[in-house]
């Protein structure tokens, strides 16, 4: 039991140092494109948030490619903030691509989150019930049904009202003819 809660904490370790360098990361390339104060923070919230939904999506929703395409988009906005800060890219002189992509990011995100957020559910309740997968069962014959039988006019005969339910009893069970 140690051993396994040992193997969490240096997940969960781990999983907390990459989560506070990436978000560094994307900050940083965030206020470099000319995005500063409150909005340098929210692209790495939003960039994570993302990921997360696609995640959630790949594991438990029906429309996986949706989940793999903007699983891969905010996982390249994620890895390419990472990649630039490592000294490949003067913040002091940022292109302008990465100030159009940065500044285009929040639309991406909001579309991609709101396609993974509102399509989901209703995709999932909507849908119709999956065809059953067909089972060997063994042919069994159909049961016969007899008809009732019918009363002849010339079958009657009088019976004294006294002896009736008797009689009735007695029919019932008769074994009943062919016609």
């Amino acid at each position: 039991m140690r051993a396994h809660l040992a193997r969490v904490d240096a997940v969960l370790v781990q999983a907390l140092i990459a989560a506070a360098l990436s978000f560094a990361h994307l900050h940083d390339i965030a206020s470099a494109a000319g995005q500063d104060g409150w909005k340098a923070w929210a692209y790495p919230i939003s960039v994570d948030l993302l990921l997360v939904a696609a995640w959630r999506r790949l594991r438990c929703g029906d429309a996986r490619a949706a989940g793999w395409c903007w699983f891969v988009i905010a996982l390249a906005a994620s890895l390419g903030a990472n990649v630039a800060t490592a000294g490949l890219l003067d913040t002091q002189h940022v292109p302008a691509w990465l100030r159009i992509l940065v500044a285009g990011w929040p639309a991406v995100a909001f579309l991609g989150g709101t396609l993974l957020a509102h399509t989901a559910p209703a995709a999932v309740d909507n849908a119709p019930e999956p065809a059953a997968d067909p089972v060997d069962v063994p042919d069994v014959p159909e049961p016969t049904i007899r008809p009732e039988p019918t009363i002849r006019p010339e079958r009657l005969r009088r019976v004294p009202a006294d002896a009736l339910p008797a009689y009735v009893a007695k029919l019932r069970h008769r074994p009943t003819q062919a016609a």
